[in-house]
Order: structure tokens, then C-alpha cells, then sequence
């Protein structure tokens, strides 16, 4: 029996040819690897054959074509490109021999030696450490975390790590990142997150705001009003009138010269007196970071606010 008795089609350097003909003119048709068509009249029968070819579409910012491993990232000194010596099995999932584990071992022991090519990529190493630990106590988003990295690693190249902790550079760049990103996260609440004190985190970031010229907004009464919210777990239409009157007192300049705290606390006391929802002075006050006085003193404020409107 002959070869072409057995197949229909052969194949020849991604070329195809089949048996069938065209519906229209009746004509042969030839298939290749991404269309069938007539050979008569030019009819394409099938078009949607896949290209199982490598794809070399640019998907990042440098317009590289690799498709391999993983991206790189602000978050870690050699931004990624680490390598991780396993322990007990290797890439199939086998387990591995005494003898293997202890070449392994010896592997991994040079290995942590050889990480660190100087003093100031070690500092580096243990700033970004830092800061994915304080973002991640806050919960702060991923896009936060990085650009607070990127801060870091500028901050160290303009030598302003120098004569200052590694861990209240790292504590100011978050605290700039949130400033930057109009996030209302106080320096409290950062301190208390980080490994030093409030005021080694307000030095570094007063420096590291000069130096290096960072585009922050002033911090407003609206963008502490919606957390304090929560953790006094006020209902939403408290929070609504909390916000209108915060957005009435800085148009009428109450806020001006005035802790954003503080001004946050007396609209929220406020809001929650109009609609008869309990509220303990020495509560808000505790949680804004603010004393009864000063909460009493900005409710009376905007009772004025209301009465001359």
C-alpha cells in the first residue's frame, strides 16, 4: 500500500496540504501552519490557527524581551536577582542525600558570606527589611511599600544615613511615602511600629523633607476623620457630617495654626452629638492622640461656625 493511501496530508517545512477543495469554486485548497486558503480564488477558509511561537512583546518599562524569571523590585538590595539554596528537597521534589545536604550546606554558609559586597549594601539590605516590616504592621498598600523603598535607597545615596539610624530613616520614609500619597497616618502611629521613638523619626524626616525637597501637602482634618472613624466605629452618615463639617471649617480658616487631630476629634464629637450617637470626650480624645480641653475647644468653634451660618 502506498504512503499517500495511509495520510491525506503531508507535511513539508509548516506547509500542509489537505485533500479538501473550496466551497465556492471548488478549487484546491492549501493549508499552512496559520491559514487555510484557495489556491483558485484566494478564499481564506480558516484563520484562527495558533502561533505557538515565543512571544517577544514588550512588557516592561525598558522594553525588554525577556520572558523569564521573576520582575524586578525597589524592595530588596540587588532588586531580586538573589538566589535561594534549598534545604531538604531539590527542584523535582526528591529528597535530598546526607551527602548532598552537606555540600548544601557549605553552599549556603559561602554563600551568606559572599552577599554582601560592602558595609553600605548591608545598611541597605537592613533599611528595606525595615520598611516591609513597619508596612506590613500597617497594613499599607504594596505601591506604598515600594516607593518607600525607592525613598530609602535615595535618602542613603545623598548620605543622609549618616550620623542617624538605619531604623528612623526607614520609619521617615514611610512616613513620607503616606504624606507624599495624602494618607492620614500620624507619626505616632508610625513610631509606634518601628524600632525608635517619635522623635528620631520626626528628625529624620524633617532632613530628609529639606534635602531632598519631597512634594508634601499639608496634612488636613478630612484625612484623619475617615480612620478615627473606624476605630470609634461611628456609623457612615456620623462620618458624612463629621466630613462637611471639617470641609466648613477650613473654608472659613479654623483649621489654620490648629493640630489636624484635634480639629478632627471636634467634628466627629459633633457630628455624633447631632444625631444623638454616645460618645465619651475621653474617648476620642485618646484614640486622636488629643486632650478633652482641646476637643471642647474646637466643638465650641464650630458651634460658632454653625451659628453665624
Amino acid at each position: 500500500m502506498a504512503t499517500r493511501d495511509i495520510y491525506t496530508t503531508t507535511f513539508d517545512d509548516g506547509v500542509q496540504t489537505a485533500t479538501t477543495t473550496c466551497p465556492d469554486c471548488g478549487g484546491s485548497v492549501r493549508t499552512t501552519d496559520r491559514e487555510t486558503i484557495c489556491e483558485d480564488c484566494g478564499r481564506i477558509l480558516k484563520d484562527t490557527k495558533l502561533d505557538r511561537g515565543p512571544d517577544w512583546g514588550r512588557h516592561d518599562e525598558q522594553g525588554s524581551k525577556r520572558r523569564t524569571g521573576a520582575p524586578l523590585t525597589p524592595t530588596r538590595h540587588d532588586r531580586g536577582l538573589s538566589t535561594e539554596i534549598g534545604y531538604k528537597q531539590d527542584g523535582h521534589g526528591n529528597a535530598l542525600s546526607n551527602t548532598k545536604r552537606r555540600q548544601l550546606n557549605r553552599l549556603r554558609r559561602e554563600q551568606s558570606r559572599a552577599q554582601w559586597q560592602s558595609k553600605a549594601e548591608r545598611n541597605l539590605a537592613y533599611g528595606l527589611g525595615e520598611i516591609r516590616r513597619v508596612v506590613a504592621s500597617l497594613g499599607l498598600p504594596q505601591s506604598i511599600r515600594d516607593q518607600a523603598c525607592s525613598l530609602f535607597r535615595t535618602a542613603q545615596s545623598e548620605q543622609l544615613c549618616r550620623g542617624r539610624s538605619l531604623e528612623a530613616v526607614a520609619a521617615a520614609s514611610v512616613y513620607a511615602t503616606t504624606r507624599c500619597n495624602g494618607l492620614g497616618r500620624s507619626r505616632a502611629e508610625i513610631a509606634a511600629c518601628a524600632r525608635c521613638n517619635q522623635q528620631r523619626l520626626t528628625n529624620a524626616y524633617t532632613v530628609m523633607n529639606v534635602e531632598l525637597e519631597l512634594p508634601t501637602q499639608p496634612i488636613a482634618a478630612t484625612d484623619r476623620i475617615p480612620r478615627l472613624a473606624t476605630e470609634l466605629e461611628v456609623p457612615d452618615h456620623v462620618r458624612r457630617r463629621a466630613l462637611e463639617l471639617a470641609q466648613k471649617a477650613r473654608e472659613r480658616g479654623m483649621t489654620i495654626g490648629r493640630r489636624p487631630s484635634g480639629v478632627a476629634a471636634g467634628c466627629l464629637y459633633l457630628a455624633a452629638q447631632r444625631v444623638g450617637f454616645c460618645l465619651s470626650q475621653q474617648r476620642i480624645a485618646d484614640i486622636a492622640g488629643t486632650s478633652p480641653n482641646t476637643l471642647r475647644n474646637r466643638r465650641d468653634e464650630l458651634l460658632e461656625i454653625e451659628a453665624e451660618t
